[in-house]
């Protein structure tokens, strides 16, 4: 398939459906504890519109739950079907970790998951904020433990290897792995911006649209508060991982840099722009700023950063990828930046709602973290080749033993149901959002024969249908 081998096809597989399972969870993630914020308010002011936006995102909540959760196990069982050198070699860490994400986020969020979409006459509303806290922790938990296993292949540590494979000697070692606080920091980070600009794209939308309602207007303003506070904080937290990632995987940060060979006695310059040429070892078209990267890298006006050609090629990141796999998210988290700042110049001159080219900006913004997250995610697992656990099993020592044929048939089959399952999915999700918050009408719990009865399923609690919305609902803003 277009001249690939199946080891090929078999990473570009597994980056098609982690990269669209990475989608879910980073809007889950955020929109659980967004709900708990909401539900909390409701609790506490009795004001009627936070009850209005809590029910609102809990549709949204609950489509793109349900989404996760179907991406993530496809993800999942290509560890068995295309990876089993990895599953032989690094099972017995991952898997103990994969397991504890099952018996305590999973069981957690299972517990109490259907209280809070379908609870709320049900219960008190004590059990029912407690419920939807309990899944706000829940979707924190798994991400620690998705974290910890995938920082372990990064900077592992406390294992020891018995005839060829990994056996976990120290399991606070393996778990709290150099990498993993600041990689857990900054995905976790990155979920709530995403999920703050995703809301602030929403509240944009219907502001275009002329619908200014007290809703409307605060989950605009919460986002643009988020955006505000949290995207320099995310900043920071990228400059530390960068200091961590120099120190324990410096050929990443070199391909990162596009840097290829240090000048005895100076300093590393910050290549803005430019095409790293794996072949001809040399990063075309640079455009440099002396000195900078050493302060951006290493905090100093002196010391250099290694250079990839210090490394054997065979053990070289692709900094094509890279390169700009990082700058676009650093680009994103720029804009994030800009939008936090002008959405305060915006709100002091009392004209945070009705400024209509950042209406317009926020509205484009809206996918801005998915991108990022992307971006980001390219960095990082690109950045760690050829290595799947970093020095100690290469990525081809970790593919199955698949024919071209079956991973071309396979992958076309991927993207052929991902695109119609997913998609419809992505379309009732813009529905859902462009139908935007409405007055919650509390219905009493029924029950009898042939009364309402609890929904069996997460999606049931964005009990609206395609066909009840105009089809230019969602249409362009003029």
């Amino acid at each position: 398939m277009f001249g690939l081998d199946a080891f090929e096809l078999a990473r570009i597989q597994f980056a098609f459906t982690v990269s669209f399972h990475i989608i879910f969870p980073a809007i889950t993630i955020g929109l659980a504890s967004f709900l708990m914020v909401l539900e909390a308010l409701w609790l506490k002011t009795r004001n009627e519109t936070w009850r209005d936006l809590y029910h609102f995102w809990l549709k949204i909540f609950a489509v793109n739950f349900g989404m996760g959760v179907v991406s993530g196990l496809v993800m999942a069982y290509q560890f068995g079907t295309n990876w089993s050198g990895f599953s032989a070699f690094a099972g017995s860490i991952t898997g103990p970790l994969l397991t504890y994400e099952v018996l305590t986020a999973f069981f957690l969020e299972a517990g109490f998951l259907g209280v809070m979409m379908f609870g709320w006459n049900r219960v008190g509303p004590g059990l029912h904020f407690f419920s939807t806290c309990m899944v706000a922790l829940g979707t924190l938990m798994s991400t620690f433990w998705i974290l910890a296993s995938n920082s372990f292949m990064h900077t592992p540590q406390g294992y020891e290897v018995v005839n060829g494979q990994l056996i976990p000697a120290e399991w606070l070692k393996v778990v709290f792995n150099p990498s993993f606080p600041y990689r857990l920091l900054h995905m976790a980070t990155a979920s709530f911006l995403t999920t703050a600009f995703f809301v602030g794209a929403s509240g944009a939308w219907h502001l275009l649209r002329g619908n200014k309602s007290p809703a409307i207007k605060r989950m605009f303003s919460m986002a643009m508060w988020m955006a505000l506070i949290v995207a320099p904080i995310q900043a920071g937290i990228g400059d530390a991982h960068g200091l961590n990632t120099l120190e324990h995987q410096p050929a990443k940060i070199a391909a990162i840099e596009g840097h290829w060979e240090n000048v005895p006695g100076e300093a590393t310059p910050l290549i803005l722009f430019g095409w790293p040429d794996m072949q001809a070892e040399e990063t075309k078209y640079a455009l440099e700023i002396p000195v900078l990267g050493s302060v951006i890298l290493t905090h100093s006006l002196t010391k250099q950063i290694p250079a990839l050609k210090s490394f054997p090629p065979e053990d070289r990141p692709d900094s094509t990828i890279v390169f700009w796999s990082f700058r676009i998210m650093v680009a994103m988290g720029l804009l994030m930046v800009l939008a936090g700042v002008w959405s305060l110049v915006l709100r002091l001159r009392k004209r945070l709602y009705d400024q209509r080219l950042f209406h317009r900006f926020a509205l484009v913004m809206g996918p801005s973290g998915l991108i990022a997250i992307l971006a980001g995610w390219f960095t990082t697992e690109v950045g760690r080749q050829p290595w799947v656990v970093y020095g100690l099993l290469r990525t081809r020592d970790a593919v199955s033993h698949h024919g071209t044929l079956h991973m071309s048939i396979s992958l076309l089959a991927f993207i052929l149901v991902y695109a119609s399952v997913f998609g419809v999915g992505v379309v009732y999700l813009l529905k859902l959002i462009g139908r935007g918050p409405q007055p919650f009408v509390d219905h009493p719990p029924k029950g009898g024969p042939g009364m309402a009865r609890t929904p069996a399923r997460p999606l049931s609690a964005a009990d609206e249908s395609l066909d009840e919305h105009k089809k230019d609902e969602l249409g362009g803003i003029k």
